[in-house]
């Protein structure tokens, strides 16, 4: 049944009225003053009701009022707007849960710097029996008083256990290291970003951010993690060999998976002395106990790696033993050689971005629910999956509406995963040092979406419409596949953690030279020369 309008209710009254008055009429108890029954009134009375009903009929049946459609239009764009506001408000709550978790990594090491400070009275030395103490605080000071970048504010990580001195002995326990900038060989204690100059009204770029970065240990490692690639016999070998020599030459601590030191153990009682994790809680604490990092395999174990660490990434030495190798530079038949390089450093290093993700679901009863951010160091992927519909796909950049993608799905990836997925579609290639976001549409039914790439700064939020004919499907370095349903959104940054890898040469160098073996750049026979022709 159609909503009446005003008019039409007031003609339903008019009509219903004698309707009533004839039932009333046709009641067996009417009896006149004398016993007999009045006949004549209630025929004549059906005839009028018979009327008033085609009558309520035909009024049933006739469009709505124009005022009813306006109602309902005016309805509908203020749930909508309630909506966005929603929405907003979800990725507001989003942003703060990441900031705040920065703030709180901050707050544990202001606090164990606080602790050291307070350390370096006199009584520190008689507790310990020695002073050495007394000596790590002047070198943390030393450390974090020079220009540069220090290891303690970039690539650690405070403790959250309530007990103060446990969160000393761990943050005292990892060995410290300072980044430095250089260009063309040579090193600089101070990297300016770039600084524009106004002398003489000329407006000039003083330094510029592309120098080479180099990593150079002030304390010596003690602790090294070993990713190895599984289900390979020459890895396993190649394993057992560098966890002994790096404990009987360099006098290390081995960490590595559960899978590989039972492994380790299966081979020979020797290896006893690995550690390894129990649970998730161990993981993320990881990154407090080692120095470095070592990956046996390829860029598939390097990202494996990487997902270890939520925060804070340990310097990472990847040995080429897989197929390609974009971030595996290191040859494995010299690994003594390249590893007691990099231990006595300086070394240069790629700091690779990695992009934080959030998941912002819509429930039935109008609340967003934001799940647990997700770091990726290639790419994160939304495509149809299974669905024979085109992806519908809203993007935004910050509040800017960029595009709707209709296609198989988009690409949203970091410049050290330009090699990967987002070239295989058509995405441009890009130095993994570049800070930038890049913005890759799979197969779109366009002849005009051509991939973007976007500055670091800018935060993505693709959203699947409520009008969307199908869901989509989000992987995060081709894993952890999550369902986006209608309202379902995806928000994208530059997360405040790197993923440093050691170089073999440089960053520029590798790059280049990843490029040129692994995917033959520009490889085509050069012309002959035919001769000089006569004139």
């Amino acid at each position: 049944v159609l909503p009446l309008g005003a008019q039409q209710l007031r003609e339903l009254e008019g009509i219903v009225s004698p309707m009533s008055a004839s039932r009333q009429a046709m009641s067996p108890s009417t009896f006149t003053t004398n016993g007999n029954t009045t006949v004549s009134r209630s025929h004549l009375d059906n005839g009028i009701l018979v009327n008033s009903e085609k009558a309520v009929q035909e009024l049933l049946q006739q469009p709505p009022a124009q005022g009813i459609d306006d109602h309902l239009i005016e309805f509908s764009e203020a749930m909508r707007t309630v909506a966005k506001a929603l929405r907003r408000a979800a990725e507001a709550k989003a942003s703060a849960q990441a900031e705040a978790a920065e703030w709180k990594r901050k707050y544990e090491l202001e606090r164990a710097y606080n602790l050291q400070l307070e350390r370096k009275e006199p009584s520190l030395g008689e507790c310990n029996g020695d002073d050495t103490g007394h000596n790590v605080d002047e070198q943390f000071e030393k450390c974090c008083g020079e220009n540069g970048i220090c290891s303690h504010e970039v690539l650690q990580d405070g403790e959250t256990d309530s007990d103060s001195k446990f969160v000393y002995k761990n943050f005292m326990r990892k060995a410290s290291f300072k980044l430095s900038w250089g260009c063309k060989g040579e090193k600089s204690d101070q990297h300016k970003h770039d600084i524009v100059s106004f002398e003489r009204g000329n407006i000039t770029t003083a330094e510029r951010s592309s120098k080479q970065i180099s990593l150079k240990w002030e304390s010596p490692p003690q602790t090294v993690l070993i990713m190895t690639k599984p289900n390979s016999t020459s890895v396993r070998i190649l394993c057992a060999e560098m966890v002994r020599w790096l404990k009987e030459h360099k006098k290390l601590g081995i960490f590595v998976e559960p899978r590989v030191r039972s492994e380790l153990l299966t081979e020979s009682p020797y290896f006893n002395f690995v550690q390894t994790w129990k649970g998730e809680n161990d993981i993320l604490l990881l990154h407090t106990k080692v120095d470095l990092v070592v990956t046996l395999g390829g860029d598939g174990t390097v990202l494996w790696a990487a997902s270890m660490f939520k925060g804070p990434v340990p310097p990472i030495v990847s040995f080429s033993l897989g197929s390609l190798g974009f971030m595996t530079p290191f040859h494995s038949e010299h690994y003594r050689d390249y590893l007691d390089s990099v231990i006595r450093g300086p070394i240069s290093i790629t700091l690779r971005h990695r992009l934080q993700c959030h998941v912002i679901r819509e429930a039935a009863k109008n609340e967003y629910e934001t799940e647990e951010p997700i770091l990726v160091l290639n790419e994160v992927t939304i495509d149809r999956g299974m669905s024979s519909f085109l992806t519908n796909l809203e993007c935004y950049c910050g509040n800017t509406f960029v595009t709707c993608v209709q296609g198989d799905g988009l690409i949203v990836s970091t410049t050290s995963g330009s090699t990967a997925y987002s070239l295989a579609a058509g995405g441009s290639m890009v130095h993994p040092q570049v800070p930038a976001i890049l913005f890759t549409p799979i197969c779109p039914h366009s002849l005009s979406f051509r991939p973007l790439i976007l500055p670091e700064s800018v935060t993505l939020r693709v959203q699947v419409p409520f009008n969307s004919r199908g869901h989509a499907w989000a992987s995060f370095d081709g894993k952890d596949r999550k369902r986006l349903a209608a309202g379902d959104a995806l928000v994208c940054s530059i997360a405040n953690w790197p993923v440093p890898t050691a170089c073999q040469v440089d960053s520029t160098s590798d790059f280049l030279r990843s490029v040129h073996e692994n995917l033959h750049w520009n490889l085509r026979k050069t012309q002959s020369l035919d001769g000089l022709r006569e004139s």
